[in-house]
């Protein structure tokens, strides 16, 4: 019997034309003997315009849900993840090669972990890319160190969310992304530091495309007062779980 990596990408109608891109990236990856992956990818919303793009290959399924954003739409998918590791894939970003075996390689070789991150490249709209020259060594991150970090460094993480591996039941366990229009998958990430360590990978994982009509260029993304309220209520999650004392694994 495989056993089964699930992939989820939210996508809406403007990031559809990325989908074969990002598909390809993943047709492209080489898993050990018995591992296959699935990608389910969820539509934010009821349009004509995403199926088109979908790949028609057994190992993807396309669904369609109400609107909610990328958040709602991920965490919608995790319905169907039937496997044991939950790999995000944005619509508009690229996997690089290798990188599904490495994050597999990690967390089936130390159970103590209970996600992975990699390394970045922004790719940029004439196809060139740009690295980040603060990453983190690689090796454990461990509980708590992404919040400090984070609030160190004016909310953002020094690792990026878009790169997330994690075992699914621990990824249901603190429900998913969050119900934020925004900065939901650093909401994830940050609840996920609190109750379990976490590994970087300094090699590149994914390829990730700056583009003018991504979320994150959005004049709405860094509006002061909800850019407030969405750190408030990341910040406030991550240290109630922290203050809680749960954690993964858990030792008797």
């Amino acid at each position: 019997m495989r056993r089964r990596i699930i992939i989820v990408t939210a996508v809406h109608a403007p990031s559809a034309k990325f989908l074969p891109d990002a598909f390809k990236s993943l047709c492209e990856q080489e898993l050990p003997h018995g591992w296959e992956w699935h990608w389910l990818v969820q539509e934010d919303g009821f349009t004509d315009d995403v199926a088109p793009h979908v790949p028609d290959d057994p190992r993807v399924t396309f669904r369609q849900g109400r609107p909610g954003g990328p958040g709602v739409a991920r965490t919608i998918a995790l319905a169907h993840a039937d496997g044991e590791y939950v790999k995000v894939l944005d619509a508009d970003d690229q996997l690089t090669s290798g990188a599904l075996a490495r994050d597999l390689a990690v967390l089936e070789g130390d159970p103590t972990l209970g996600w992975a991150t990699s390394r970045v490249l922004d790719l940029l709209p004439d196809g060139s890319t740009a690295g980040f020259d603060k990453d983190p060594d690689e090796g454990a991150i461990e509980r708590g160190a992404v919040l400090e970090h984070w609030q160190q460094h004016d909310f953002r993480a020094q690792v990026h969310p878009a790169t997330l591996f994690a075992r699914r039941d621990l990824l249901l366990a603190l429900g998913g992304w969050m119900a934020l229009p925004a900065s939901e998958d650093t909401g994830l990430l940050l609840a996920l530091n609190s109750v379990s360590r976490g590994w970087f990978t300094r090699e590149y994982g994914l390829l990730y495309r700056k583009w003018p009509g991504q979320a994150t260029s959005q004049a709405a993304h860094t509006d002061s007062g909800e850019r407030d309220a969405r750190m408030a209520v990341v910040e406030a999650r991550a240290r109630a779980l922290s203050y809680l004392q749960w954690r993964y694994p858990v030792t008797g």
